[in-house]
């Protein structure tokens, strides 16, 4: 027989006894969430996503050379073992990795493919949240993921002129496979990790190459290859595929133990710069002018470091030339950089990366007390990077102050939070859970605290909010957060029956 609470929890969720959800968003951290319900037997949901396929930002980031920084076997999920071919996947491997993990775990018929949520409103009587989808229709559900991530809006440049230029013109995270860039002189705008990938890829076709930087990067080599026949016949079995996460799991760790790289004067933080500085100075012994302009004033790792490998190299080839200034305007047939000097150009390729401080930009969340956007008041901030006061049976992946740990070990702990929640909805029939305003703000004051003395504070990047705090950054590694998100849940919630 039924208890009272399950009772409450079929009349309150149907006869299921689950919840129904809506995660937004088929990337790594969707259907992390996806399979996480699943294994707790929560069937009730459904994955909304805008793009046509699953992915994310790997179906999204569609241009030459793209691939991931960390190693194949940590960036996947603890529970799904795969034949990895390099140390760092390519953008297709981990398409057809995410693919694959889809179909493996039954999440096919719970995706909405090509379908985005512009607005989601909750209703305090009814306890639901409203959902408004771009075509028209709208949906119920009494719990919403929000798994966008937060390199996913591009930002396009304001320079004067860029609508007059006429040849081609894209940015990297809509790149326009129909342009064939050989023996075309291209300008290249930005010498982030996206730059630094594409760089090497085009130069080999291109006839010359204009690589536009406002300012360097530091940069160390991957060391990504292929692995062996041998290898791939261990790594790809269940114990090799975790032992190999153990072990590059600790070298995250041992890296960032107690945040001490991202604080210069450090021993660690230290030997980190020193390593690029001798990267850069032995890869352009004959070139000092490059070696110069290459070279941060910037603490490491002010900016994201960039992890490359073939990036110096193309940098010294015959047709490549490094613009070491910022772009000041577009005229219709080239690129006027801050100095005046016009360089003529067919293509014009725009690596000016994306918005991340803007959480949630495309959709309009609303909560018990109003928007989130005014809830934040151009500070985003959430419990853990989880859940935000006011805004009840509401979690996000990927949200403020989680970048930098290891993202997919993060993600799975940010939806098993979720699924926490949702277990306690069901075993006890309340109906609304939210984080605690006072526990909120201390975890903020803490995080904010955390970073003083980084060197985020000491350069222009894409952590910072407009109000000059650090929004995005996680300083510690992925365990101290995983550990976090389990004891510190349900001391945080408060609940409401009804």
């Amino acid at each position: 027989m039924p208890t009272s609470a399950q009772r409450r929890a079929r009349e309150r969720f149907g006869p299921a006894g689950t919840p129904r959800v809506a995660v937004v968003g088929a990337g790594y951290g969707g259907i992390a969430a996806g399979v996480k319900m699943k294994n707790a037997g929560i069937h009730t949901f459904t994955i909304y996503e805008k793009s046509e396929r699953v992915g994310g930002t790997w179906w999204d980031n569609q241009y030459p050379g793209c691939e991931v920084d960390v190693h194949s076997h940590l960036y996947s999920y603890a529970f799904k073992p795969y034949d990895w071919s390099r140390t760092h996947a390519k953008r297709s491997e981990l398409q057809g990795y995410l693919e694959e993990t889809v179909g493996d775990h039954g999440l096919w018929p719970h995706l909405r493919l090509g379908t985005a949520v512009d607005r989601a409103e909750w209703d305090e009587a009814a306890r639901v949240w409203r959902l408004t989808l771009d075509d028209g229709t709208t949906d119920e559900v009494h719990v919403l993921i929000a798994a966008t991530g937060f390199l996913n809006v591009p930002r396009f440049p304001d320079w004067p002129g860029l609508d007059d230029f006429a040849g081609p013109k894209f940015h990297t995270g809509r790149w326009e496979h129909e342009h064939d860039l050989t023996g075309k002189t291209v300008a290249l705008v930005g010498t982030g990790s996206t730059a630094t990938q594409i760089l090497p890829e085009i130069q080999p076709v291109a006839g010359k190459v204009y690589l536009f930087q406002r300012e360097p990067g530091w940069v160390m080599p991957k060391g990504d290859r292929d692995f062996t026949p041998v290898e791939r016949a261990r790594l790809r079995t269940f114990w090799g595929h975790r032992m190999e996460r153990w072990r590059q799991l600790y070298r995250i760790e041992k890296g960032v133990w107690g945040g001490a790289v991202y604080r210069p004067g450090s021993p660690t933080n230290q030997a980190r710069e020193q390593a690029c500085r001798d990267y850069v100075a032995r890869v352009f012994a004959d070139r000092p002018d490059l070696a110069a302009a290459l070279t941060p004033s910037y603490p490491y790792p002010g900016k994201r470091p960039i992890f490359n490998t073939t990036f110096y190299p193309a940098l010294l080839s015959d047709n490549v030339e490094l613009v070491p200034r910022a772009v000041e305007r577009v005229t219709p047939t080239g690129v006027v950089d801050a100095d005046g000097v016009e360089r003529a150009v067919d293509v014009l390729v725009m690596c000016t990366g994306f918005q991340p401080t803007n959480y949630l930009a495309r959709i309009e969340i609303v909560g018990r007390q109003g928007t989130l956007r005014d809830h934040w008041a151009g500070e985003p901030r959430a419990y853990l990077g989880i859940t935000v006061p006011t805004f009840p049976n509401f979690f996000i992946l990927y949200g403020p102050g989680t970048n930098g740990g290891e993202i997919v070990t993060m993600l799975e702990r940010q939806a098993e939070y979720a699924v926490r929640v949702m277990r306690r909805m069901m075993r006890t029939g309340v109906s609304a859970v939210e984080v605690k305003p006072d526990w909120a703000d201390r975890y903020h004051r803490w995080l904010m605290g955390t970073m003083e003395g980084t060197s985020w504070q000491m350069c222009n990047n894409y952590f910072t909010a407009p109000n000059g705090r650090i929004v995005t950054q996680w300083p510690y590694g992925p365990t101290l957060y995983s550990w976090m998100t389990r004891l510190l849940g349900r001391p945080s919630e408060t609940a409401r029956a009804g």
